[in-house]
């Protein structure tokens, strides 16, 4: 009894996780299950399966007649109280009776396991904040680079998201949905209506439901929305939703300042390509001049690889060095006259003129390999990464105008070939004809 103590405490001791816990206790007994108490919602959940919620009442009824006994048998399965203080906070859950020889040594063994569980807890919640904080550092960097509301949103509603998993997001500018495409609860659009330029956050009598005001310089700019089926909002996590909101209207009230100026500028500040804007103008222009002169003209749609996945893995810093590296080395391989802009996020725009389809694909896959062999520093922006340098590629659609196409179906074109270049597997030139 004594050295199975002994090596179930020290399999505990270097238990790291959830899964690690459930893997210790399962080499000795025939446990089912580990369910913690959650007073906010008044209801069990499940410490083993990613907090899920249990709606069993059975289960609960089980858990709140612990008192003086700790060990409780029904059906089946049986149950043993997790103590924290004095006071329970949990259950183990058995897949049947346990034998006295088990539950001796269960009593020897429950105050290490639930000291084990708790720290498990508050590490966890330990690494929230750390990520919490980090999520504001980042929301609070993006505009130092970025100014289309239309790039930054998705980046909050992800960030937001994690903080509040059980529930969905939604965020609303100026009474309009941006963020996901849909919202099919109606309640939620009356209730925005509330809102004002001096609202509070706001929760419906259930808790399931809440707004939060995106307010900056007394100005109403819109609300981020969560919306629970089955949970409701903690204190903790409407504590975090209060301060995200706060960044996250100053951060997009001065992405509109920004794009306010901006928008009679031709640069974009990041890459040095031509903005959204003037790209549009600069397209005018050349099927205009190839109108004209009967010459040839070519576009290359560019999108950047899995850029999503350099940001959630390296950081938004990180992935603004990519699009000005990126950037800066298509710009090495293009002649004066060539045309390059940012369509947006990671996507750019080049005209080629005075150039067939045949000699656009040579430049694009020449931009191609370019890009796949640079190495991408990214150890002063991020120090903690676990790489140093990384790579990334390109995927290129490409289409020569034709005298019949509008100038939004010549590039409509090009991004029908970046699509195909995309599906059929990525770092790789499609030309379209």
């Amino acid at each position: 009894m004594i050295d199975n103590l002994r090596q179930i405490f020290k399999f505990l001791d270097g238990a790291s996780n959830i899964q690690s816990i459930v893997n210790v206790l399962q080499e000795v007994f025939p446990l089912n299950a580990i369910y913690i108490y959650d007073s906010t919602t008044d209801s069990l959940r499940d410490f083993s399966k990613s907090w899920m919620f249990i709606k069993s009442k059975e289960l609960n009824n089980i858990f709140k007649s612990f008192g003086e006994k700790k060990y409780i048998t029904e059906g089946s399965y049986s149950y043993y109280a997790l103590f924290n203080n004095g006071q329970i906070i949990g259950m183990l859950e058995f897949t049947e009776k346990l034998h006295s020889r088990l539950l001796e040594f269960l009593e020897l063994s429950i105050f290490c396991i639930s000291l084990k569980i708790q720290n498990i807890i508050l590490s966890e919640r330990m690494q929230k904040n750390i990520d919490f904080q980090d999520s504001m550092k980042n929301i609070a960097k993006i505009i130092e680079t970025q100014y289309e509301t239309g790039y930054i949103v998705p980046i909050i509603g992800e960030m937001i998201d994690k903080f509040v998993s059980d529930h969905l997001v939604y965020i609303f500018i100026d009474n309009k949905l941006v963020w996901p495409s849909a919202c099919k609860d109606e309640k939620i659009f009356e209730l925005i209506k509330c809102l004002n330029n001096n609202s509070e956050y706001i929760l419906t009598p259930d808790r399931k439901i809440g707004l939060f005001p995106l307010i900056s310089e007394n100005k109403l700019l819109g609300c981020i929305v969560t919306k629970g089926t089955d949970t409701v909002l903690s204190d903790k996590e409407i504590e975090y939703l209060e301060q995200l909101s706060k960044q996250a209207a100053t951060t997009i009230n001065r992405a509109n300042v920004y794009a306010e100026i901006l928008k009679h500028a031709t640069l974009d500040a990041l890459t040095g390509f031509y903005n959204r804007r003037q790209l549009e103008e600069r397209i005018r222009q050349e099927v205009s001049g190839v109108k004209r002169q009967k010459r040839s003209l070519c576009a290359l749609m560019i999108d950047i690889d899995f850029f999503k996945n350099v940001n959630d893995t390296y950081g938004h810093a990180a992935g603004d060095l990519v699009l000005k590296t990126v950037a800066r080395t298509i710009k090495q391989q293009l002649r004066d006259y060539d045309v390059a802009g940012r369509y947006g996020g990671e996507e750019f725009v080049i005209l080629l003129p005075f150039t067939n389809l045949e000699e656009a694909s040579m430049v694009g896959e020449r931009l191609r390999k370019n890009i796949e062999k640079t190495k991408i520093d990214i150890s002063k922006i991020n120090p903690d990464a676990h790489v140093k340098n990384i790579n990334v590629t390109i995927s290129l659609g490409i289409h020569q105008y034709k005298p019949e196409e509008s100038e939004e179906e010549f590039i409509k074109n090009a991004d029908k070939a970046l699509y195909d270049a995309k599906n059929s597997g990525r770092n790789k030139t499609v030309t379209k004809e």
